[in-house]
């Protein structure tokens, strides 16, 4: 998986993958990522997964971990760009009546309220 981080707008920030998203690494590597922003207090992230081609279930887990922990930090998650066999697997698994999904980083920054 290759992870770029962006702010997208003041105190947004994007997580842009690409690749095989899966247990191990990737799944730690997104949970310390998430940690470090709760920590700033950036409780505000998009996944963008438009370039992501696969995910396993590890992975299906890592997303709804995020969110439960954004969430009791006053923040939350959305997910943009979801296409192809992960949109079938958020489908499959319900995680996409729980964790909204824009259809681009944009449209999910801009659902976000405004920040107190």
């Amino acid at each position: 998986m290759l992870l770029k981080k962006q702010e997208i707008k003041p105190g947004i920030w994007v997580f842009e993958m690409s690749g095989r998203v899966q247990m191990g690494a990737d799944c730690k590597r997104v949970d310390q990522e998430v940690d470090s922003h709760i920590e700033k207090k950036e409780t505000r992230i998009i996944f963008d997964m438009h370039d992501v081609d696969h995910i396993d279930s590890a992975f299906v887990g890592q997303i709804v971990k995020s969110f439960t922990r954004l969430s009791k930090s006053g923040g939350t998650l959305r997910l943009a760009r979801v296409r192809g066999m992960v949109e079938g697997v958020l489908n499959m698994t319900q995680v996409n009546r729980v964790i909204q999904v824009f259809p681009t980083a944009q449209a999910a920054c801009e659902d976000f309220p405004a920040q107190k």
